[in-house]
């Protein structure tokens, strides 16, 4: 939804969804509400409620989006493009495993923290009433 300024000096169009601000706040592993507190208290362990605003962040439920949206992303960016270089085909697959396998891996496991931070932004823009402050805030 978007909402049409009234004045002549406000005649633009702000969105009034905050989806996008809540993706680019859980990619950076920051609480989608605030900004302000951590998303994470391990790898990819949501803490229950942010400690600086309270909200709680243990209600949105991820699931296997990230994971089925990490290995989307890594495997039409770079495992396909990997496909049409020469030395894949032409290098012993003793060499090309372990060459290919080992960045993919570790591109993979610090990819998928980033686009779970982004899911969960995503679940707060379109319904942030699910983490209402926890009880006794």
């Amino acid at each position: 939804m978007t909402e049409v300024a009234s004045s002549p000096a406000e005649q633009s169009v702000r969105p009034t969804n905050p989806i996008w601000l809540g993706m680019r706040r859980g990619a950076m592993h920051k609480c989608p509400n605030c900004g302000q507190g951590k998303l994470y208290r391990g790898y990819l362990k949501v803490v229950g409620e942010c400690e600086h605003c309270g909200h709680v962040l243990g209600n949105y439920r991820a699931d296997d989006g990230p994971a089925y949206f990490t290995i989307l992303l890594v495997g039409h960016l770079v495992v396909a493009p990997l496909m049409l270089m020469p030395f894949i085909w032409q290098w012993s697959p003793a060499v090309v495993v372990p060459l290919t396998l080992i960045p993919l891996a570790a591109l993979t496991l610090a990819v998928l923290p980033r686009i779970k931070g982004a899911f969960i932004g995503l679940l707060w823009g379109q319904n942030p009433a699910v983490g209402a402050l926890a009880p006794g805030r």
